[in-house]
């Protein structure tokens, strides 16, 4: 984990600060479904996600990004600080995060930042789905 004086809460804070590609960033957004709430991890050049395709994947009659409100309801915390680890959600993997020895992303405090490789985040987390 790096600390840092700073908040960094979007991909191309972290990639600025640590001198990486945007890629190598791995922001954790929260997804609401009709069921339940969902955690995407995705590489910071990802772009929109897809979330028409990912509903039929997942068998979702509705899907959408998480108001800021329901983020801290799923997570217990704020938007732009939700961790790679930890968050206990079913979790959607970007399968381009493999590109990388090492992707970096969220804590829970945002003066924070974990170091980690793909396949440990793989590992530690409840991955229901990938994407790419």
């Amino acid at each position: 984990m790096d600390s840092h004086s700073h908040p960094i809460l979007s991909a191309q804070d972290g990639a600025d600060y640590f001198g990486i590609e945007a890629g190598q960033t791995a922001p954790t957004l929260i997804l609401k479904s009709d069921r339940d709430y969902l955690a995407i991890t995705i590489c910071g050049d990802h772009g929109r996600i897809d979330l028409d395709d990912l509903k039929k994947r997942l068998d979702r009659s509705s899907l959408r990004l998480a108001k800021p409100s329901e983020v801290e309801e799923a997570t217990g915390f704020a938007i732009g600080s939700v961790p790679l680890i930890g968050h206990r959600l079913p979790t959607v993997l970007d399968r381009q995060l493999n590109r990388y020895s090492h992707v970096y992303g969220g804590t829970g405090n945002p003066n924070v930042t974990l170091k980690i490789r793909p396949a440990d985040l793989e590992r530690v987390n409840n991955v229901i789905a990938y994407i790419r």
